[in-house]
């Protein structure tokens, strides 16, 4: 079995895997504050497979740096095993056109690496996290850049912070696309500020790349923005975790690969 752990801003997403079978996800907060013990006694509970040391492998992908060695600890302790730690060199046979490659996150390498096994390029990931990232994908697993843009909650609540007359507000579809109170205007112009915003952007990397791609969403927010959008296909709440999952079966075929040629030939 594998432990999968993407360390996000915002949330902190684990997943056990049994082979290719994500078995079960968990969604905990980054924001709290947790020592290296707490995150043991977190996993613990929520896989209990790990008592029974059937979990063979970690893969983590993280993009907080202060949380990254609290999981690596906690990882290694409970199951004996170092975690494969996701980056720019740990990305075995994905193409990273970026001008400096270790400048791509965790989770949107394993977001790539996730589309191109689960789905057709080119492609387009649209993760809905602390900010919203596109990530485009061509033919030959190459990377080939993206857009960050600010995260729809993240840009709602800097709307509310900085405006003294808005008041907090539940974000949700609207009823109307016209607000007939403050509460239902910022609730509109929230939601499908996020839609147009998606389909125009996902249009131009279309037009500039001359591609057809396949569009797919995931973060906090994909399963409730899909339904209103002219452009996402699919919705893969799971995507980073399937991603990680791929990364970590290609570091164990390498390191074999390694082994076999390491092997001193029999006379």
């Amino acid at each position: 079995m594998l432990l999968a752990i993407d360390i996000g801003n915002t949330d902190v997403t684990l997943g056990l895997f049994a082979g290719k079978r994500l078995v079960r996800s968990f969604r905990v907060s980054s924001e709290t504050r947790r020592t290296a013990d707490e995150v043991g006694l977190l996993l613990n509970q929520v896989f209990p497979e790990i008592r029974s040391k059937k979990v063979r492998g970690v893969a983590l992908a993280s993009v907080v740096p202060p949380q990254t060695p609290l999981y690596l600890d906690a990882a290694r302790r409970l199951t004996g095993h170092a975690a494969l730690e996701v980056g720019a060199t740990s990305a075995h046979g994905l193409a990273i056109e970026y001008h400096d490659p270790s400048a791509v996150g965790a989770d949107r390498i394993a977001n790539a690496v996730g589309a191109f096994e689960r789905y057709r390029a080119p492609a387009i990931v649209v993760d809905f996290g602390t900010a919203t990232t596109f990530d485009v994908l061509l033919t030959g697993r190459r990377y080939r850049g993206g857009v960050i843009v600010p995260g729809v909650v993240t840009g709602a609540e800097q709307l509310v912070r900085r405006a003294a007359r808005l008041g907090a507000f539940e974000l949700k579809p609207p009823a109307r696309v016209v607000g007939r109170t403050t509460e239902e205007s910022l609730q509109s112009g929230v939601f499908y500020g996020a839609v147009g915003q998606v389909d125009s952007i996902v249009r131009l990397i279309a037009k500039e790349e001359r591609i057809r791609p396949v569009v797919i969403a995931t973060g906090g927010l994909a399963a409730a923005i899909a339904p209103h959008s002219t452009t996402i296909d699919h919705v893969d709440p799971d995507l980073t975790l399937h991603g990680l999952m791929a990364l970590h079966a290609r570091h164990l075929a390498r390191r074999a690969g390694r082994a076999r040629k390491a092997k001193p030939k029999s006379k």
